[in-house]
């Protein structure tokens, strides 16, 4: 069946909004941050990670909404090797196909750090990043990419007066099944973090970073800002809560709001 002209207009807000949305979910960062720590587990240790994140994107009067429950396991194989994979439930509201809520694109990675000096308190890595395609009718409610994607993120972390601060610098492309709805997207983001200790268990932090976008002959730029706070009652266990705001430069202008709360378990 032929979807409506207002069909298909949903349907590409909905494909921006995915864009944007997956900001707010980058996986094994130091939650409910964006922005790439460049530590590591270690040998034998293991992470769980639940998030939960509602997006509200707002442009030309409309709102849409979409929830986020990712869940990550990451394994420690080496000192300096992370690896780890994870799933969302996401749920879209409103939707145009009726099938706006499921699964989103699992996803495998790892992250190795390939750089330290303790005396300078400087850590480097790599962090490589796969997407499994979602169905045709999950791509086409906004739910994900509908053919195998990825990304490469740089990750700098460097030991300051009052605590840390991340630096990354990403590249990465996402694949569309159905080139009628959307095209192809490469895009390459900038990004940095400062992390404030304020006592042992409390730290805050401030991200902000820019992204450009190319796809279907359309460069679009976007840029974010979060405020968070994250506690750590222990060294295996914290508990965070963000803030973040996203905007592009798309006609009209599209703001998308989300606040986050999110869980780390380590052992």
């Amino acid at each position: 069946m032929r979807c409506t002209t207002i069909d298909l207009l949903v349907r590409l807000r909905l494909i921006a909004f995915l864009s944007l949305s997956s900001l707010a979910f980058g996986v094994n960062a130091f939650q409910p941050l964006i922005t790439e720590d460049a530590d590591t587990l270690g040998r034998g240790c293991n992470q769980f990670e639940l998030s939960v994140g509602q997006d509200q994107e707002k442009s030309d009067g409309e709102t849409i909404r979409r929830l986020d429950i990712p869940l990550v396991f990451t394994r420690g194989l080496t000192d300096s090797l992370d690896v780890y994979a994870g799933a969302a439930y996401a749920r879209i509201r409103p939707d145009a196909t009726g099938n706006g809520k499921g699964i989103s694109n699992p996803m495998v990675g790892a992250k190795w750090r390939f750089y330290r000096n303790e005396e300078s308190k400087t850590s480097v890595a790599l962090k490589p990043e796969i997407l499994f395609p979602v169905s045709a009718l999950h791509e086409e409610a906004g739910l994900g990419v509908g053919k195998t994607s990825g990304s490469l993120t740089l990750a700098l972390t460097q030991g300051i007066g009052f605590g840390e601060i991340y630096v990354n610098a990403v590249i990465g492309r996402d694949r569309f099944r159905n080139t009628d709805i959307a095209h192809d997207v490469t895009y390459s983001r900038f990004s940095a973090a400062p992390v404030w200790e304020v006592t042992e268990e409390w730290q805050l932090a401030l991200d902000a970073g820019a992204e450009i976008a190319n796809g279907g002959g359309t460069r679009t730029y976007k840029r974010y800002a979060e405020l968070a706070a994250i506690y750590l009652p222990s060294k295996d266990l914290d508990f965070s809560l963000g803030f973040i705001v996203a905007t592009d430069n798309q006609s009209p202008c599209t703001t998308t709001y989300t606040p986050v709360a999110s869980m780390s378990w380590r052992f």
